[in-house]
């Protein structure tokens, strides 16, 4: 059994005229990883997703591609509400009109309009054109040398947003279309000029999307719920061979619910060179050693082990904005230990340790520490500063240039005084 990170409660949204035993493959998978699934259909009040103010789940499957009535707590506002509780989503789309066809908007897809699906007619193939074997790129994500997998439904344009995950894009020679029984080039040029939309077509598309909310949620967006039955899990290529339909969606499935690429930050230390205790103040110009131990959740030992596997993490020692950037690099020998050693700045006030890691498909990481940064005391300055000698100089020679002639004014007046007295005797 595979322990998960964020819990184990899986709610399954299921559409009425989908068959629970179409995608027996899948939800066995999730059980067998120590998965508790609770079904209801869409419009059912019980089990309720959120309960006083509560989320009641720590996972949601959204198979209502085609729904377009939901139950008060099955809404786009209540999912968006999920994330910011910490419940992962996973919600298929249709090329039918929906209320989460415009919720995909929020999370930076782009859908083409309804009735829309994707086509392409390569490879030649029996099955319609609808229905198309697309490769899998590589990805952290996804297990390594997965087959093409079978795909039917929308696919959506990303706009500009670094929270997006792309998991699977549209394969290059297909296109969205408003006929399912396309005929050929004529619709990929009508498709061009109608409405002024242009072409929706090639790998620019996406199929299946993660969002890495801010709060650590995630959400994957997939543009046919067919990609998880188990007609396509077992379904021929063209070329003969198992498709990847089974892995990509259990290695889906695992990134949605936090159980891969989950890091997280278990403490942060800092102090002064040669001492290990934290200091309360620290003083301009110290050197100060900043450390922070990372670990990587692992499903199948049940546990965070150390990490150090991330070359690109920095340190951010910033008041307002960073007065010092560094890379905070791993330590070697010491396995999820980062260290750096630098030199606090020449400017006094409140000073902050930031780190913020975002990388695609990777938990965000963000650790804030607030330390003052003080002038040296009255004492704590150094007695005589090397570059200074040109004045220590000139007022001592001063001083002695002073001295010597009071000591000279004042004898040459006691030998004047000496004189007079005895012209006078």
């Amino acid at each position: 059994m595979w322990a998960k990170c964020t819990g184990d409660s899986v709610l399954v949204i299921l559409e009425p005229k989908l068959q629970k035993d179409s995608f027996s493959k899948f939800f066995s998978g999730l059980e067998e990883k120590g998965y508790e699934l609770t079904f209801r259909s869409p419009k059912d009040v019980k089990p309720a997703v959120i309960e006083y103010d509560e989320a009641k789940f720590s996972h949601v499957i959204l198979f209502a591609p085609e729904s377009k009535s939901f139950a008060q707590d099955v809404t786009p506002q209540s999912l968006v509400t999920l994330l910011s509780k910490h419940t992962n989503l996973l919600i298929a789309l249709s090329p039918r009109q929906t209320p989460f066809t415009s919720l995909a908007a929020e999370f930076s897809l782009t859908l083409p309009p309804p009735g829309t699906p994707l086509i392409s007619h390569f490879p030649t193939r029996n099955e319609p054109a609808t229905v198309i074997p697309v490769s899998v790129a590589p990805s952290d994500i996804l297990s390594p040398g997965l087959s093409p997998v079978w795909f039917s439904g929308v696919p959506f344009a990303y706009q500009n947003n670094p929270l997006l995950v792309p998991i699977l894009n549209a394969p290059a020679e297909s296109f969205a279309s408003d006929s399912e029984s396309d005929l050929g080039a004529d619709a990929l040029v009508d498709a061009t000029d109608k409405g002024g939309e242009g072409l929706w077509a090639g790998s620019q598309l996406g199929l299946v999307a993660g969002f890495q909310a801010l709060g650590g949620a995630r959400a994957t967006w997939v543009g046919g719920v067919e990609l998880f039955s188990d007609e396509f899990f077992q379904k021929d290529l063209p070329g003969g061979g198992k498709p990847g339909n089974e892995q990509f969606a259990s290695d889906v499935a695992a990134w949605t619910f936090q159980e891969s690429l989950a890091l997280r930050i278990d403490r942060v230390e800092h102090h002064r060179v040669n001492e290990t205790v934290p200091g309360q103040t620290y003083t301009t110009n110290d050197q100060v050693v900043f450390t922070a131990y990372i670990s990587r959740f692992n499903p199948v030992k049940s546990t965070w082990e150390p990490y150090s596997g991330i070359e690109d993490l920095q340190l951010e020692f910033t008041m307002l904005d960073p007065h010092i950037r560094t890379a905070l690099p791993p330590v070697r020998g010491a396995p999820g230990k980062y260290s750096v050693t630098f030199r606090a700045p020449d400017r006094h006030g409140v000073f902050k340790f930031i780190i913020d890691y975002k990388r695609k498909g990777l938990t965000h990481l963000h650790s804030s520490t607030v330390v003052p940064l003080v002038p040296p005391r009255h004492d704590g300055y150094p007695r005589f500063l090397s570059a200074a000698w040109p004045y220590y100089v000139g007022a001592i020679s001063t001083s002695v240039g002073f001295l010597l002639f009071s000591a000279l004014w004042l004898a040459g007046d006691d030998r004047a005084s000496a004189k007079k007295s005895t012209k006078t005797e």
